[in-house]
């Protein structure tokens, strides 16, 4: 199991709130060459008020060995191949450690914020993964681009425009999903699957696992894809500070089940009815009824929760057998938290062999 982190790094835990707060793009660097000190195999950022490729590029001049991954950056918004001459630069500049991780959104992202017909995710994306590799072919082959599907028709490649075959030209695309479609999807045009953090291992095991694998043995393709979990993580030095944030962590959850998108992961568990009340309460903007509607067992059933002498095993038990990558961080401020992180790497390392 590889043991990630996603930035930012040291400024809280990136599990409750990374999309809340702006990453310091002045630090990457140097944040990245701490993750690396720490022993982590890897570094993530995902795409909420930067944007990830810039990140990526930082984190490889600033590391050697640290797998980068955007987890997630959108993919409609952007052309395929505007998309693939960014993985190919990064892949280029980091020595091919980089991971193209990819999501939809949900369709009032894509309508409202970016201002796109909304059409169903599942084919878009198997049309824009292979649509983007296509690019790339034609990059590392020198050969013309022809590629179309119902989504993309892709036929002119200038010399001006074409940066032309790298050393490492074979980037790994892993697929954010929640629901099966996205799952087969995965299976049959990707590399690896990211299950959303609302994702349980129940419903990893018995839905987005099974669809992973049909998409791939249907596309004849080997069915053991990566799996890259970033679990919803709520660690604390003591009991103390660990109440404090199990608050939060709270509300989290609370957000996701009211979000439809995400609702199969809710009825799995027979929490439909919940999910449905709670997307009430967030029409209505009745934001501070929303938490106390999780109980203790909702919260432990989406949420990997102890203190940092607990975590580590929690997180191996949790997802041993289901997932090939975990991503998790804690503060990182002062030389005893690095210390304490460097130890819990080592441990999940321990533990996951």
């Amino acid at each position: 199991m590889r043991v990630e982190t996603l930035l930012p790094l040291g400024k809280l835990d990136p599990g409750l709130r990374a999309a809340e707060i702006p990453l310091d793009l002045g630090r990457v660097v140097q944040d990245a060459r701490l993750v690396e000190e720490l022993g982590y195999d890897g570094l993530a950022v995902e795409e909420t008020k930067v944007d990830p490729y810039v990140v990526m590029a930082l984190a490889a001049a600033g590391s050697t060995r640290l797998r980068l991954t955007t987890a997630v950056a959108m993919a409609f918004p952007r052309s395929p191949t505007i998309t693939a001459m960014s993985a190919w630069t990064i892949q280029k500049l980091s020595g091919g450690r980089f991971v193209l991780g990819l999501g939809s959104q949900v369709r009032g992202h894509i309508t409202r914020r970016f201002g796109l017909a909304y059409r169903p995710p599942g084919p878009w994306m198997r049309d824009y993964v292979r649509a983007v590799r296509a690019v790339w072919s034609a990059w590392q082959h020198r050969t013309p681009l022809a590629f179309e599907s119902a989504h993309y028709a892709l036929s002119l490649m200038v010399p001006l425009f074409d940066p032309g075959p790298i050393e490492h030209p074979e980037i790994p695309i892993h697929l954010a999903a929640v629901n099966p479609t996205m799952c087969r999807v995965a299976g049959e045009v990707a590399d690896g699957l990211r299950p959303h953090p609302v994702c349980t291992p129940r419903y990893i095991r018995d839905v987005m696992l099974p669809a992973m694998r049909a998409g791939a043995i249907a596309a004849g393709r080997d069915p053991r894809l990566a799996v890259a979990m970033k679990p919803l993580v709520c660690a604390a030095p003591d009991e103390a500070a660990l109440a404090a944030r199990v608050r939060d962590v709270r509300a989290r959850v609370a957000f996701y089940a009211s979000t439809p998108g995400y609702r199969a992961a809710f009825e799995v568990h027979g929490w439909g009815e919940l999910a449905a009340e709670l997307a009430v309460l967030s029409r209505a903007q009745r934001w501070e009824e929303m938490p106390p509607r999780i109980s203790d067992e909702v919260l432990h059933t989406y949420a990997v929760v102890g203190t940092y002498a607990e975590i580590g095993r929690k997180l191996v038990d949790r997802y041993r057998g289901l997932v090939t990558d975990v991503e998790f961080s804690i503060p990182a401020s002062t030389p005893r938290e690095r210390e304490i992180l460097r130890d819990l790497v080592q441990e999940i390392r321990r533990e996951a062999a």
